[in-house]
This record gives C-alpha cells, sequence and structure tokens, in this order.
C-alpha cells in the first residue's frame, strides 16, 4: 500500500534511505531533514512497515523534484519503485507543475519510466542548495534527468 507519510514513519524512512546511501546509491538523510520535508513524503507500507518511499519535492512554480526514491532491497524488481514514481508524477500533475526532474545515480530506472538525460546546467541554481553542503560536490557523479507532464488547466 503507497500512502502519504506519517510523523510515525520518519525513523523508518531516514533508516531505509541512509541504509542505501552508506553504499553510495544516494543521498544521506537526517531525522531532521526527514521531518521538515515530511509532507514531500510517500511511503510503501508492508505488514506495518516502512519497505520504500519516495519524495515530491516544489522547487518553483513549474518545477518539482523527486528524489530519496528507495524500495527496500528484497523487494525489488516487483515494479515497487515504479508504482512510487507514478504517485509522485500523478501528485506533481495535480499540482499543475509541468516538469519533474531527479539526480540519480540510477540513471536507467528515470529513462524507463520517461525521463531524459539532461547536463545538469539546464536546472536552475535553485536546485543546488542541497548538493552545495555534499563532499562530492560538484562531480558527485548523479546524472540529471527531467520528464515533462501535461498538465490540465
Amino acid at each position: 500500500m503507497i500512502r502519504k507519510a506519517k510523523i510515525d514513519d520518519v525513523q523508518e524512512i531516514q533508516k531505509l534511505i541512509n541504509a542505501h546511501a552508506d553504499r553510495g546509491e544516494m543521498m544521506h538523510r537526517s531525522l531532521n531533514e526527514v521531518c521538515e520535508n515530511l509532507r514531500d513524503y510517500f511511503v510503501l507500507e508492508e505488514e506495518n512497515s516502512v519497505v520504500g518511499c519516495c519524495a515530491l519535492h516544489v522547487s518553483w512554480l513549474d518545477l518539482a523534484e523527486v528524489k530519496s526514491l528507495v524500495v527496500d532491497d528484497l523487494l525489488q524488481g516487483k515494479g515497487h519503485g515504479k508504482a512510487l514514481l507514478a504517485v509522485c508524477l500523478a501528485e506533481a500533475s495535480d499540482l499543475k507543475i509541468p516538469k519533474v526532474f531527479a539526480l540519480t545515480f540510477k540513471p536507467e530506472f528515470f529513462e524507463k519510466n520517461g525521463f531524459r538525460r539532461v547536463p545538469k546546467s539546464e536546472l536552475p541554481h535553485k536546485v543546488w542548495t542541497e548538493c552545495i553542503h555534499c563532499a562530492k560536490f560538484p562531480d558527485c557523479g548523479e546524472e540529471a534527468l527531467v520528464i515533462e507532464l501535461k498538465v490540465g488547466s
């Protein structure tokens, strides 16, 4: 079941994200970051445990970011990541945000789901607010991808 995250999910979200970040697959998130952005998160829940998550963060009037997309290792390859991404893209469309981007070490996943690679320079400077605090900035190896959404009036 995919649902909006609740405060009781924060520690499980952080643990899941940081387990993958420890392997160099994504950025670490502090409890404070997860709490401050809790309304951005959707979680995949199975047997009362958070086993996946994804966040949609609004960056500007016409731009949002998909971030912290992760699924527990034991559940990968079953379409859960695609489902989490779809929920975030549907929310962006509902909010009438025409463009969504992702910064990722796994660009192939996003390409399979309609995103296209772009030079990082195509993204506005505002999107780098987290990156400038990273020890690997500016050459972390993440790829920038975008998708254009059809949004109604």
